[in-house]
């Protein structure tokens, strides 16, 4: 099961309404303003740079 990378809950990526595809990686999203962070600093969550 994944794990929001923004704030660590775990979710079902079946289920999950918030996604987002980058680096080849598949990312799931409690809420659309996890998605949101996460679009806007995706180095500070993914480790890229």
């Amino acid at each position: 099961m994944p794990r929001d990378p923004v704030c660590g809950m775990v979710l079902d990526e079946r289920t999950a309404k918030f996604k987002m595809k980058f680096g080849g990686e598949n990312y799931y999203f409690c809420s659309i303003k996890c998605k949101k962070k996460f679009k806007r600093r995706k180095a500070k969550f993914t480790g890229e740079r």
